[in-house]
């Protein structure tokens, strides 16, 4: 950002102005996409919002401010009290009867999907855990580019994603995907040798497994670096973000997984590079700042001028990298495992990690508990369904291993 203020940027250098739907819109991934349409008005215009209903009054200040078509709230019940936040805010504001138009507001558990296929360019996924899946299925149906934040859909519907998408169609939002695209400019894909994916480390870098026995939700929630959202924050500190991130990265860019490392780096500065086959590596690196990559995706290839600040180049820096610790955090081994195995084991990961998370949020699981439990309830999928490997899985199928899988882990972790 400027220091004279936010920048006035034009459009796009295509001469366009891309059209957004913003799903997740007030969660942390929604509210910073927001705040890159804001400071570049020229640039972007949204069409709709969407978001789960849990914070109706920001919802509609958002409405308000960037004018969409379209409102959705997940939570039927939500519907009415948005409309009267609606008049709420607009009286807040001081407008007079006619200043302002109410979109179309629709609720339910189906309208995060619907206003995904909305008329627009781009959709933004910034909605958390699988609950995105239906989301990119029909952003992708629809033929809309779709800028992904929300990887747990691709990480869930795998095949069933990538063979919906042209090629192009899905843009990373992660910071490290992002960066990984970004490298990958630089060579063609046979020159690739392999990816290597950055982690903070999170709060308990350097800490041994025994060390680890009686952390809590709040320390867990004490990120060194970057500020999300609570569910993502505890990923981080387990580091299965980092294995469903290594994941995403092999389904996205067809690396296999093999050919796919993550090194600790705690100053969150250099996001992923890329190894190429002649020796050479290439780096993305910039301040931890979300509002980069999300810029980056919703007008992909282009860059968004000052979308964030860089790296201060006047000052002297240390940049550390360290190989991970896979005996204290042994998540980004067992997620590469069930990459390996594929079909639905990606999705029991996932769906085994969110009710552990919740569990140990309400104090009813402890730490080490998160990812012992999605082991057990990876272990025990695979001795039902390790030798069938009879072609890809169904959609039915990916949300039946998911059902399943998050009941074992409620069992387990004595929610149920």
């Amino acid at each position: 950002m400027s220091d004279n203020g936010p920048v006035m940027s034009p459009s796009s250098p295509d001469g366009a102005v891309r059209e957004l739907v913003v799903l997740g819109s007030t969660g942390s991934i929604g509210t910073q996409a927001l705040d890159v349409v804001r400071r570049n008005p020229g640039r972007f215009r949204v069409t709709g919002l969407a978001a789960g209903g849990g914070r109706v009054a920001l919802l509609a200040e958002q409405a308000l401010e960037f004018r969409p078509e379209v409102v959705a709230v997940a939570k039927a019940s939500a519907a009415q009290e948005l409309q009267l936040a609606f008049y709420t805010e607009a009286k807040r504001r001081g407008y007079a009867s006619g200043d302002f138009a109410i979109p179309k507001i629709v609720a339910g558990p189906d309208a995060v999907a619907e206003t995904a296929a909305w008329p627009c360019d781009v959709v933004l996924n910034g909605v958390t855990g699988a609950l995105g899946l239906a989301s990119t299925l029909a952003a992708l149906d629809a033929g809309r580019t779709l800028a992904l934040a929300n990887k747990e859909s691709l990480i869930v519907g795998g095949p069933l994603v990538k063979e919906r998408a042209r090629p192009g169609q899905i843009v990373p939002v992660d910071s490290e995907h992002s960066a990984l695209a970004q490298c990958l400019r630089g060579g063609s894909p046979d020159e690739v040798r392999r990816l290597v994916l950055t982690a903070s480390g999170g709060p308990f870098r350097g800490r041994g497994r025994a060390e680890l026995a009686d952390v809590t939700p709040e320390q867990a929630m004490n990120h060194p670096t970057w500020d999300m959202g609570p569910v993502i924050t505890i990923n981080s500190a387990t580091l299965v973000n980092k294995g469903l991130e290594v994941i995403e990265a092999h389904l996205l860019f067809d690396v296999p997984m093999d050919r796919i490392e993550v090194m600790v780096h705690p100053q969150s500065m250099i996001h992923s590079m890329v190894e190429f086959t002649d020796g050479s590596t290439l780096a993305q690196a910039s301040p931890p700042d979300m509002r980069l990559p999300i810029a980056l995706g919703v007008d992909w290839p282009h860059r968004v001028p000052d979308a964030a600040p860089g790296v201060d180049w006047t000052r002297a820096h240390t940049w550390e990298l360290f190989p991970l610790d896979d005996e204290a955090f042994p998540a980004v081994a067992l997620a590469r495992r069930a990459g390996e195995l594929g079909r639905t084991f990606p999705a029991v990961y996932n769906a085994a990690n969110e009710e552990c998370v919740d569990a140990f949020r309400a104090g009813r699981l402890p730490f080490l508990g998160i990812v012992d439990t999605i082991a057990r309830v990876m272990d025990e999928h695979e001795r039902e369904h390790g030798r069938d490997r009879s072609g890809e899985p169904t959609l039915d199928g990916v949300l039946a291993a998911d059902g399943w899988a998050r009941g074992r882990a409620r069992e387990l972790a004595g929610t149920d």
